[in-house]
């Protein structure tokens, strides 16, 4: 069902100010136009068009609102924030809600991001840990100085109870909503070390497992407002017609025929791409099936992945072509020199597609004088998308308006910029507000994928099978080379994002990772655990079939190897001792295992399975995980990632492929481009193993030790290794074979 939103100027007047309700606002000057404004009320100012809203809102009615100013997308982000400025606030949680604020970078940015607004890599509680706890106890600090300053009294003797200033001398109370009667914001919040925040042990509402998210309602009854959802007065609708290839131009366009169909108003022709504007969804979508483009070029012409893939694997098992070294300690050839025996292994994986459940949609509007826009989106990056249209429209990021919508699933997709531009280069042409449709089937068939991979490893083993040397050549395109190609000069050639997760914590004296670089041309994203589900699977199927080889149990191999990680050496105990490992499993099933350590956050998972080795399907149905990361702020949040994890590495283990011919991707939609059903998803079993370590990421975590648990269990059942993920039912029963 459609929602409908006014079509506001971006401006705002000292009268929206005052407007905007009785109530106290932690506020901060900013030094630029303001880009939006808090749904809570703000206070009356002379500098109105300077200030913006800060963290907290305390209302008179003892209300409160707390700025979440990252994207929603199912990983709780606007419940955790939240929590932790209620925390160092000591707010009643009862009184509590967020609001989206506007996209301020620096004010609302990630540290982690150069205080960009911006969500990617597991990285939001991470990355806002110190500075929402210092805005909550700013906030806190400031109630009591106005008590302290009403009644007469030292601020030292004052407390706080849960939205209650208390001055115990004279069993005075007074709640927050009193206080933002006659409270005043200073001009300067007042400082507060880190040295001076709550510790664990005095926390009430961080780690209570009760606190409940605040977008589930809106999800289940269907107020949720979605990209796809948004109405603007007077929009038209647009979608794309898209060269096959990468890169293509649209050489000769026939499109008379199209005004023809009622609703159609125009097509434009784009650099890679021709749109088709009209007054409705149907006749849009009608007129581009009908549309016949004759196209030129493209940068992936004659590209086929299968074939290509074959050639990564040789590419990796040529020592004699040196690649980029990504890490290296002591010396690697010596270790090999001197081994008593060595182990080998070829891994692959194909290219993977974000699958969303949410098409892909902007609905973007242009001002009058071209040096302006509004943007409604579902974006992991207010601040990537408004420098995208700044740089589009030639004008100032702080001139767009970023209207932040729910996300129908983003794992990394919708960190990209692309969607954004393309609706603005529409709605300019044709000067009016636009709403951009951008079906599945486009989406796949010009996917931003995950890369392609091939890993060749090689580990030396002395007399006693101790591990004293490790090689692994990693070949692959680079997802930075596509996103950000100066980032990657930056850095030397060496992709993070490919290379993410090729890092290890087992003990090995000489070490050598390298990479060989591969360019085809093709569009290119980070995927949910980024690098590490490639790279995690090559490394834990690998350390399984080393400690295969010298009859040594996979478990108490890497507990050898985690002689100094004793919170990894934790994870991999509780795992085992949540499988019963090393107890007989149950006919015609068996377990295997995994261990990673990703963004400093300890994983490990078991997967118990079974094969039908007449179809070659394998069916995983217990699926046991542990993680640390650090402080949790909410146990239920990190429980949902984790099962949520296990989901997307199965279908990543077993199903998820992308292939390419002459250039183009083959697949379109869910029929061909499998992914998971529900009928197929095992038990789940999670523990958290809660420390007082720095909170770390959960989003992404578990996924990357799923897929060689699962290969693990195949072995163990089998006697096989499965080596290309995923593990259709052709490779397995061609892996049986062997």
């Amino acid at each position: 069902m459609s929602k409908s939103i006014s079509n506001r100027a971006a401006s705002l007047t000292r009268r929206d100010v005052v407007a905007g309700g009785a109530g106290l606002t932690f506020a901060f000057a900013f030094g630029g136009p303001m880009t939006g404004r808090p749904d809570a009320a703000l206070a009356a100012t002379d500098t109105a068009a300077k200030v913006i809203g800060g963290w907290v809102t305390i209302g008179t009615d003892n209300s409160i609102t707390i700025a979440a100013p990252i994207a929603e997308m199912g990983q709780g982000a606007n419940t955790s924030l939240p929590m932790i400025v209620a925390e160092e606030l000591d707010a009643d949680w009862s009184k509590v809600k967020p609001f989206v604020p506007p996209a301020v970078p620096g004010l609302y940015g990630n540290p982690q991001f150069r205080g960009i607004v911006y969500v990617v890599a597991s990285r939001t509680t991470d990355g806002y840990w110190d500075k929402a706890r210092v805005h909550g106890a700013q906030a806190r600090r400031v109630l009591m100085q106005a008590a302290a300053d009403k009644w007469g009294v030292a601020l030292s003797e004052l407390a706080t109870e849960p939205s209650v200033v208390v001055h115990k001398p004279s069993n005075r109370r007074m709640s927050y909503g009193e206080i933002a009667q006659f409270a005043t914001v200073p001009a300067e919040m007042p400082k507060v070390e880190l040295a001076e925040l709550k510790q664990p042990s005095e926390y009430r509402i961080i780690g209570n497992k009760a606190v409940k998210r605040f977008d589930i309602p809106a999800k289940t009854n269907g107020s949720a407002k979605y990209g796809i959802d948004v109405q603007v007065d007077g929009m038209l609708y647009a979608t794309l017609l898209r060269s096959p290839l990468e890169g293509g131009e649209p050489e000769h366009v026939d499109a008379a025929a199209l005004l023809k169909i009622p609703g159609v108003t125009q097509t434009i022709a784009l650099t890679d791409a021709v749109a088709v504007v009209g007054t409705s969804v149907e006749a849009v979508f009608k007129a581009r099936d009908a549309l016949k483009v004759k196209w030129k070029g493209g940068a992936t012409a004659g590209y086929d992945s299968e074939k290509s893939l074959g050639d990564y694997v040789k590419r990796a098992r040529n020592l004699g072509e040196k690649g980029l070294s990504y890490r290296n300690a002591g010396d690697t050839g010596q270790a090999f020199a001197k081994a008593a025996k060595v182990v080998t292994a070829d891994l692959t994986t194909d290219y993977v597609y974000h699958a969303q459940m949410e098409p892909m949609n902007v609905t973007a509007q242009v001002n009058a004088a071209g040096d302006g826009a509004d943007i409604w989106i579902g974006t992991q990056g207010q601040t990537p998308v408004a420098g995208a249209a700044a740089g589009f429209l030639k004008t100032k990021p702080q001139n767009i308006k970023v209207h932040q919508q729910f996300l129908g699933g983003g794992f990394g997709r919708r960190a990209a910029t692309d969607l954004p531009v393309y609706g603005l280069a529409i709605a300019k042409r044709v000067g009016k507000p636009v709403k951009l449709l951008w079906t599945r089937e486009q989406d796949v068939q010009a996917a931003w994928m995950r890369p392609q991979t091939a890993h060749h490893l090689e580990a030396a083993l002395d007399d006693q099978g101790n591990l004293m040397g490790w090689r692994h050549r990693i070949v692959g395109e680079a997802v930075t080379g596509y996103v950000q190609a100066a980032r990657l000069e930056a850095a030397k050639g060496l992709d993070p994002l490919t290379l993410e997760g090729a890092e290890h914590l087992y003990a090995v004296d000489n070490l050598s990772v390298e990479y060989l670089r591969e360019i085809h041309g093709t569009p290119l994203a980070a995927w949910r655990a980024i690098g590490s589900g490639p790279n995690k699977f090559a490394i834990e199927s690998f350390i399984d079939e080393i400690a295969r080889a010298q009859n040594m149990d996979p478990v108490a191999f890497r507990l050898k190897l985690l002689a100094k990680h004793p919170r990894g050496q934790k994870i991999v105990e509780t795992v085992a001792k949540m499988a019963n490992w090393g107890a007989k499993p149950a006919p015609d099933r068996a377990l295997g295992f995994a261990y990673a350590d990703i963004w400093r956050t300890p994983v490990a998972g078991a997967a118990e399975v079974s094969l039908d080795r007449n179809t070659g399907v394998i069916r995983v149905h217990r699926f046991w995980n542990a993680v640390n990361p650090g402080i949790v702020v909410n146990p239920d949040i990190v429980v949902q990632q984790s099962e949520s994890n296990v989901v997307w590495g199965i279908s990543q283990a077993l199903k998820e492929r992308v292939t390419i011919k002459d250039g183009a991707v083959q697949q379109s939609n869910f029929h061909d481009y499998q992914v998971l059903r529900m009928s197929e998803v095992p038990e789940i079993f999670t523990e958290i193993v809660n420390t007082n370590h720095h909170p770390t990421g959960i989003g992404e975590i578990v996924l990357p030790v799923v897929a060689p648990a699962v290969a693990n269990a195949v072995y163990a059942l089998t006697g096989k290794r499965l080596r290309h993920m995923p593990f259709t039912p052709e490779r397995v029963k061609e892996a049986l074979k062997a």
